[in-house]
């Protein structure tokens, strides 16, 4: 057997620079008053993220960490397991999968505490567990054959058989109620990490609604209608100063007298092809 470890991937780095720039300085150099703002502020509180509209709460709210060990526990399941799927999805595909996990888990933590199941709409929530969750979720379901040692434990576990436990411990720890565990967002992360591998298209949902291919797609639809208004304002000027009929199709093309179908001669159509 061969111990091996995931390399540092950019998305990676990137993701565990902010937490630890973020951990640091709210560690080492933050006052308790500025503390207690950023975490009103940039946590995730339903009551601030609904009534007073602070939507950018659903993201601000994963690069806070409590203490050292939540902030060890978050980077290390990112780095151990994300770095699996940046080098085989690419680096945006696995963005999308942590931030739907991160927003997801943000929405599910607004649901249920406006339901007041085990958390208040004013309580704060932070961390980067609902990405790490969906991460773990994905894993289980792509790569579930792949094996994983359970540190300090001298034994390997199928990664799908590793999430099934993870679940099960997940649920049992929300229903107890947890402590200060925002397990309800860990579910809500696990569920639309699910989502994710099962229903977004293979190029990502950003490759499937990109802005480049919106742009282009717009670009088309006025360039075509402009050929067709040209062709409507040619067949005008020609019957009023040429005293002829040209006509075209729906598409702006050129149909030659021969093929015009009014003139019952045939249904072939040449002409402009764009």
């Amino acid at each position: 057997m061969t111990l091996s470890f995931p390399p540092f991937t950019r998305a990676v780095i990137w993701l565990l620079g902010i937490n630890t720039a973020v951990f640091l300085g709210l560690s080492a150099f933050a006052s308790r008053a500025v503390i207690q703002w950023v975490y009103l502020n940039l946590g995730l509180v339903p009551e601030m993220t609904v009534f007073h509209f602070a939507i950018w709460q659903v993201v601000t709210y994963s690069f806070i960490h409590v203490n050292i060990w939540h902030w060890f526990g978050n980077m290390l399941g990112i780095w151990m397991f994300g770095a699996t799927f940046e080098s085989a999805w690419g680096m945006r595909r696995f963005l999308e999968l942590f931030f739907v996990g991160v927003i997801g888990a943000a929405l599910t933590t607004i649901v249920l505490s406006f339901a007041h199941i085990l958390i208040s709409p004013d309580v704060p929530t932070v961390g980067a567990s609902g990405g790490v969750f969906a991460i773990l979720m994905a894993y289980g379901m792509v790569f579930g054959e792949n094996e994983i040692m359970m540190i300090p434990f001298p034994f390997l576990i199928k990664a799908k058989y590793f999430v099934l436990i993870l679940i099960a411990v997940t649920v049992a720890l929300a229903i107890s109620g947890g402590g200060t565990t925002a397990y309800l967002a860990h579910l809500g992360g696990l569920f639309f990490g699910y989502l994710y591998v099962k229903f977004a298209p293979g190029r990502g949902i950003a490759g499937r609604f990109s802005l480049s291919e919106w742009y282009y797609g717009l670009n088309n639809s006025y360039y075509r209608w402009k050929r067709r208004r040209a062709a409507k304002k040619f067949e005008v000027y020609m019957r009023r100063h040429e005293g002829r009929d040209v006509h075209f199709d729906e598409h702006g093309n050129y149909i030659p007298p021969e093929d015009d179908v009014r003139k019952g001669n045939g249904g072939d159509k040449s002409g402009w092809v764009n």
